[in-house]
């Protein structure tokens, strides 16, 4: 492929490489570039002479921004099945890199949000920069964390996760590993170096052997914000409702409760009331697969939802950066405008 494709593909020795190619727009997904790295992982799968495959992103800001939200709304806007469509194909692609057979080395520098956690997230072998910047940010435009978020979300240490996805603020390379989305921290001018001594490994390395590698080449991450203020986390937001969370914040000292609450207060109430629900079923799910068929059905419902159509405009379109939602406040969304999210899609994209 030559440099104006969205993904670039090469081989590199024992390594297949996969480089995202939006640079202006992040490397934010579009549908033909899900395509083309399901098509690409595939084929490096069945290669004997690959070894291990490495994801990157092009330009320095970011790694993947995350998915083409223009075109979901627009989508959803003239009631086309182009959602629908990118939906499902992205889902079994996160899928496929939970269950790849081969090291999948993703190399999270910059910006890594929302489809770029689906991309680096349930890989193997998860490596952050000083420069990342990690979120998933959906509650602020009337969405909710996708992409398997959801089994990923409560999973992380105590309740790091709720804060994660509720707030929707980006964290850093150090709260990235211990929220567990990602594995080892190399210093952003060490991935050139990273990536050829990766691609220099024989075919018969093993995940243990790049782990090994890795490590070679990891860095001090620095203090993890979240894990320095855990216990605010877990008292804070282990309730089941939203407004339960926002009156333990009240009831906590310091500028981080005070600047969570604050956050959570300028989100669309619908997508926090459906992103707990979402989280907190996600807590006892027994698989991912199990949560992306959730999330498909949650995405369904969100075409039909105007705080979706709202938080796009607010933030991609005309770019006001002021939101209406509807309803307007957390007491005005009844649990009956929670339960329309759950109703499953069909067919669904995986037996469970």
């Amino acid at each position: 492929m030559d440099s104006q494709d969205e993904v670039i593909i090469e081989r590199r020795g024992s390594a297949g490489i996969i480089r995202l190619n939006r640079p202006k727009a992040l490397n934010s997904l579009t549908l033909p570039m899900v395509r083309v790295i399901a098509s690409a992982l595939e084929d490096f799968a069945a290669d004997p002479s690959v070894a291990s495959v490495v994801v990157m992103g092009e330009g320095e800001r970011g790694f993947c921004a995350g998915g083409d939200i223009r075109l979901l709304h627009q989508s959803g806007k003239e009631g086309s099945d182009g959602a629908e469509t990118f939906w499902r194909e992205e889902f079994r692609l996160n899928h496929a890199i939970s269950r790849y057979s081969k090291p999948y080395v993703v190399l999270m520098d910059g910006i890594t949000m929302g489809g770029g956690v689906g991309l680096s997230a349930h890989g193997s072998h998860r490596v952050v920069t000083e420069r990342t910047r990690l979120a998933m940010p959906e509650t602020g435009i009337g969405y909710f964390p996708d992409v398997g978020a959801t089994w990923l979300l409560p999973r992380a240490p105590g309740e790091a996760g709720t804060w994660m996805g509720l707030t929707g603020l980006a964290v850093s390379a150090a709260d990235a590993i211990h929220a567990r989305f990602a594995d080892h921290c190399v210093a952003s001018t060490a991935l050139p170096a990273l990536v050829d001594v990766i691609a220099a490994l024989p075919a018969s390395a093993s995940a243990e052997d790049v782990h090994a590698l890795i490590r070679t080449m990891a860095a001090d991450a620095g203090e993890s914000r979240l894990a320095v203020n855990r216990d605010v986390i877990d008292r804070a937001f282990a309730g089941d409702t939203v407004e339960d969370v926002l009156q333990a914040l009240a009831g906590e000292p310091g500028e981080f409760a005070a600047e969570a609450a604050g956050v959570i207060a300028s989100r669309s109430p619908t997508s926090l009331k459906l992103t707990l629900r979402l989280l907190r079923a996600g807590r006892t799910s027994a698989s991912l697969a199990e949560c992306l068929n959730r999330e498909l059905g949650a995405c369904m419902g969100i075409l039909y939802n105007h705080d979706f159509y709202e938080g796009v405009r607010a933030a991609v379109i005309d770019k006001d950066r002021n939101p209406k939602w509807s309803p307007a406040s957390l007491s005005d969304v009844a649990p009956g405008d929670i339960d329309r999210f759950f109703i499953a899609a069909q067919p669904p994209l995986f037996a469970t």
